[in-house]
């Protein structure tokens, strides 16, 4: 169980009390490969033990109540892969990312009634990343849809939700007229249509997907969200006023979105100025509003200091890191920019991971120190910035199509999907367990047996 807030402080400062002997921490050498891997493989084995979906009874890839947070762990656990090359959780990632796939679309019966686009587009990009990464698409190793088509038909359904009725267009917050937040568009639901669009033309080398790219960008500078001038990244606008007011609240991820697409379709148009411009602008930015005053130590300055973050929130530094790493490799002019913050925000996370003498991280990485709270987004933050900073010894950028990619495209992927998806997912039986292997099953116990959930209620 996730806590939010003080809740979540509470619990972990239960907890220290039952463990009062010798403090160990992360021992991180920044200028070492193998020790960032031992670093990045304390924090994965430690995010690994809150996912269940390999055991009996449960759901693979599935969280109840924050069912993106999966595509969260996947991503943290693809970028972990691919630049530590540990297979070690592979077998769960194959299975989950195909698991919550729907018809070909990332909108699974057991969801689709409730998700909101953002949601959706975070499966989207853990569709993408593992094209990107040559990670071996399902359907070659067993059965299942590709990589790159999953990406695609999340991109089709999006795209098909444009809303020209409000605001002159523009993606909305949430899918269904019934959920909150319908009235709203939001940063993090275009910014990261636009970032898959730039993904996909990138991949592809297909320029309808960079012309969509180009459109939501442009509606994005020609609404609230985007300041294509000062470089500000409001949250939020509101469809019932048509888009003339913002919700200004500063999070890191709706830049690092829009950073992150800047800096594919730089790369997809071989080195264009007036993507270098955005690139610079957002990065600029981004490194301003996100650092802890005084140091190269990453930063979500809404919640962190007042300790009121939530799992969500939480995760946002490590969506940026990742974000950031690959910039650095596609814009090779931001590497020297880029890669002091990756180092000074890891060597402060290893500092934080020193908890229930089990190297359990914190949140606020600027205190060098363990702050109290626990939870697997803090462990997806730390993974995440551990391995960002393996860019110094693997500076080779995202495959596509014509470079070594080979997931199969389909292009029309999920448009037969008119209802999200008519069947309902089962729990995973013994016989799906086997299949996507039981090793996470060995280490839970040892993990949750050390920190005692079961005395604290956990």
């Amino acid at each position: 169980m996730h806590f939010p807030g003080p809740w979540r402080v509470l619990k972990g400062l239960l907890i220290t009390l039952l463990f009062t002997d010798s403090v160990h921490a992360i021992t991180l050498d920044i200028t070492d490969e193998q020790s960032i891997k031992d670093a990045a493989s304390t924090t994965a084995y430690a995010m690994m033990t809150y996912y269940h979906g390999n055991e009996t009874g449960h759901i693979p890839g599935a969280f109840p109540d924050k069912w993106w947070e999966g595509a969260a762990l996947f991503l943290a656990l693809l970028h972990y892969w691919h630049f530590t090359g540990d297979t070690t959780y592979n077998s769960e990632l194959r299975v989950g990312l195909e698991w919550q796939a729907g018809d070909d679309d990332y909108l699974p019966a057991n969801y689709s009634s409730w998700i909101g686009n953002d949601d959706q587009m975070f499966w989207g990009l853990a569709a993408i990343t593992a094209a990107e990464f040559e990670f071996a698409d399902a359907s070659n190793v067993g059965s299942g849809y590709s990589w790159l088509s999953l990406a695609q038909g999340v991109y089709n359904y999006q795209t098909s939700e444009w809303d020209t009725s409000t605001c002159d267009g523009g993606l909305r917050w949430q899918i269904w007229t019934y959920e909150s937040g319908y009235d709203m568009k939001n940063s993090i639901s275009n910014g990261g249509l636009f970032q898959l669009s730039a993904r996909l033309a990138r991949y592809t080398d297909d320029s309808s997907y960079a012309d969509w790219a180009q459109k939501i960008w442009d509606w994005s500078a020609s609404s609230p969200l985007l300041d294509n001038s000062t470089w500000n990244v409001a949250d939020s606008t509101e469809t019932t006023n048509d888009c003339s007011t913002q919700g200004d609240d500063q999070w890191s991820y709706n830049y690092g979105t829009y950073l992150m697409g800047a800096a594919y379709m730089y790369n997809y148009t071989n080195g264009s100025s007036t993507w270098l411009t955005a690139v610079d602008g957002l990065l600029n930015r981004t490194l301003e509003g996100f650092i802890h005053d005084g140091t190269y130590i990453l930063e979500e300055k809404l919640c962190e200091p007042s300790e009121v973050c939530n799992d969500n929130e939480i995760l946002f530094k490590g969506l940026v890191s990742n974000w950031l790493s690959l910039t650095a490799l596609l814009v090779p002019s931001t590497y020297d920019t880029i890669l002091p913050y990756l180092q000074g925000s890891a060597k402060a996370a290893a500092l934080s991971c020193t908890g229930h003498n089990n190297n359990t991280c914190g949140v606020r990485w600027y205190q060098s120190d363990y702050d109290g709270w626990i939870g697997m987004e803090e462990e997806i933050s730390a993974t995440s910035i551990f391995v960002a900073n393996m860019i110094a010894f693997n500076q080779s950028a995202p495959v596509t199509a014509n470079t070594g990619g080979n997931s199969t495209s389909v292009p029309d992927a999920g448009e037969n999907d008119t209802s999200g998806d008519s069947s309902s997912l089962s729990a995973i039986t013994t016989g799906d367990r086997a299949g996507a292997g039981i090793l996470t099953v060995v280490f839970v116990a040892g993990w949750v047996g050390l920190m005692s959930w079961t005395v604290l209620g956990g």
